[in-house]
């Protein structure tokens, strides 16, 4: 059985193929995303600072991972990720920052892993791929899903601020947002 919340030895780190070179100081399109308490949200109209991260796809325990998973660079690691920003949401929230996760899986999936997981923030869905696109947002595909490649971005007042990438290794990433942050106040 695999343990979904620990990153095994031995993943491939991702490179950096410039991918996102083109998101910092992007404004975000006007997307209405669907979250996981029932909210729509569209981030290019939120005001101040926002944490984005994308991440490929939460697994479900006792469910099988896609084919290959730990040998796509960057692919696992989901769970960790979130935990992680779960675990730092009030200091990130301190620092000024709402968080919201992002993927391409569905409201539904995404509330049984948000409820699971007990994030204190909602998961987006972008299941029909309109803000990847409309973003430029990289995406890679396993089993025939298009997933998102895994990256973190800091938005103000709409418009991408700062981004990571590539993120590696997943469960560090809300520990770099929050020092980031700090190191950046608002």
């Amino acid at each position: 059985m695999t343990d979904l919340r620990r990153l095994p030895e031995g993943l491939v780190a991702p490179v950096d193929d410039g991918a996102c070179d083109h998101l910092p100081g992007r404004r975000l399109p006007p997307v209405s995303l669907t979250a996981t308490d029932g909210s729509v949200v569209d981030v290019s109209a939120l005001p101040g600072r926002t944490v984005l991260y994308a991440y490929p796809r939460t697994g479900r325990p006792g469910e099988p991972l896609p084919t290959s998973w730990d040998v796509i660079p960057g692919a696992r690691g989901c769970t960790p990720q979130s935990c992680a920003f779960r675990d730092h949401h009030a200091e990130l929230r301190a620092a000024g920052a709402r968080v919201f996760g992002l993927s391409t899986q569905d409201s539904a999936y995404q509330r049984e892993a948000a409820g699971r997981l007990h994030l204190p923030f909602p998961l987006l869905s972008d299941a029909g791929l309109d803000f990847t696109r409309a973003l430029g947002l990289p995406t890679f595909t396993a089993d025939g899903m298009t997933l998102l490649r895994r990256v973190t971005l800091i938005v103000r007042d709409g418009g991408v601020e700062h981004v990571f990438s590539p993120v590696f290794p997943p469960d560090r990433n809300a520990a770099d947002v929050l020092a980031w942050l700090e190191a950046h106040p608002a």
